[in-house]
């Protein structure tokens, strides 16, 4: 009997690490229309419910595809073709929910602040104050390009005192940072399988409140991302439309599981703010300046500014840390050359140790004395 090799761990923010238990899960073939596959799938749905305390409230509508066919289903369903959304950006995933509302022909403004700054809720209200033409706002809960984390609730009070719909794209933070739907007023959060929930890449998802939903047929521009149809024909027949992806969904509830019994989202955070407390420490102490301050860090990704010194050859240090078993991200920011360093996924203290082991014996066999950037 063969073993397979240890598959390296991800440092990066999806697809991740996952636990043996997500992994034994797909390997099994499961028909659509089955009914244990049904009820697993009636399962998932329930639960991405329950973590967001919404269930009496919204539903759960499924698609298949990464976080962004998600994102790009609930906007084209949710915003009607005479809408009008505001975005609210400081990084990428925010510039790339513009192009989606362009792609769909829907109209929008944007208020944007560079990746390290996080949005000013007093100048999002002046703005929707300004212009009662806009239905949506828009906004990303961490952004991944920095990792920053944004004042959600402040965005949300905002957009609740001012009667606007509020779509928040939590890809990065749902299930590791709280968003309970009773304290912050969403009609929309989407995130996806492959993220903080430890599952694996293949299906999106968004809460969706139902009274809202309920009033968005005929708005999509496209059938297979029409998520009002999709939330109809499931209700209907506990289907889905199209072949869904069973191997992801069956691995999901397995993630799902093995999450509630670990403490939920409080258990979560706990995990990765210990992992990436190490992180930054360690970094730190080899000389690493972190692109954030501690205040508006997340505990999901890290970004560090590339070292001055010329030996360090990003490169280079991506593949003799791939080399030994530690897969990290390069960085995404206009602000300053970076790369990126994940805490999340099935990893814990030991992992980061082990990483930042690693990092020091690659850099000491660069010959880079520091990770000491360049002064501004």
């Amino acid at each position: 009997m063969s073993t397979l090799p240890q598959d390296p761990w991800l440092l990066t923010p999806g697809p991740l690490t996952t636990s043996a238990a997500t992994k034994e899960a797909m390997l099994h073939d499961w028909g659509s229309r089955d009914a244990t596959f049904i009820e697993t799938n009636a399962r998932v749905r329930e639960s991405l419910l329950k973590i967001a305390n919404a269930s009496s409230t919204h539903v759960c509508v499924p698609v298949q595809g990464s976080g962004t066919f998600a994102v790009e289903a609930t906007l084209g369903t949710l915003i009607p073709k005479d809408g009008k959304a505001l975005v609210v950006i400081n990084g990428a995933y925010g510039q790339r929910m513009v192009k989606i509302l362009k792609y769909a022909g829907r109209a929008s403004v944007v208020y944007e602040t560079a990746e390290d700054i996080p949005p000013d809720p007093d100048k999002l209200e002046s703005m929707l104050s300004d212009d009662p033409s806009i239905t949506h706002v828009l906004a990303v809960h961490c952004e991944t390009t920095s990792g920053i984390l944004n004042p959600i609730q402040a965005i949300a009070d905002v957009c609740q005192k001012l009667k606007r719909s509020l779509i928040i794209d939590a890809m990065s933070a749902f299930g590791a940072i709280e968003l309970d739907s009773t304290k912050v007023y969403f009609d929309a959060v989407m995130a996806s399988s492959n993220k903080c929930l430890e599952g694996v890449p293949g299906m999106g998802f968004a809460l969706i409140r139902q009274s809202v939903l309920e009033g968005c047929a005929g708005n999509a521009h496209a059938l297979s991302l029409d998520l009002y149809d999709q939330w109809v024909a499931m209700e209907k027949n506990a289907q889905w439309r199209f072949t869904p992806p069973t191997h992801v969904i069956v691995a999901f509830d397995a993630a799902i599981e093995q999450f509630f019994a670990a403490g939920g989202v409080e258990g979560r955070f706990k995990r990765y703010s210990e992992n990436g407390r190490i992180l930054i420490d360690g970094m730190r102490a080899l000389g690493f300046k972190t692109l954030l301050s501690d205040n508006l860090q997340a505990p999901i990704i890290i970004t560090f500014e590339m070292p001055a010194d010329p030996n360090f050859v990003f490169e280079t240090f991506y593949d003799r840390l791939k080399d030994q078993g530690y897969v990290i991200y390069p960085g995404k920011l206009t602000v300053a050359p970076s790369f990126r360093i994940g805490c999340i996924g099935a990893l814990d203290k030991e992992h980061m140790h082990g990483a930042l082991a690693v990092i020091k014996s690659v850099l000491e066999d660069m010959n880079v004395r520091d990770g000491q950037p360049k002064a501004a």
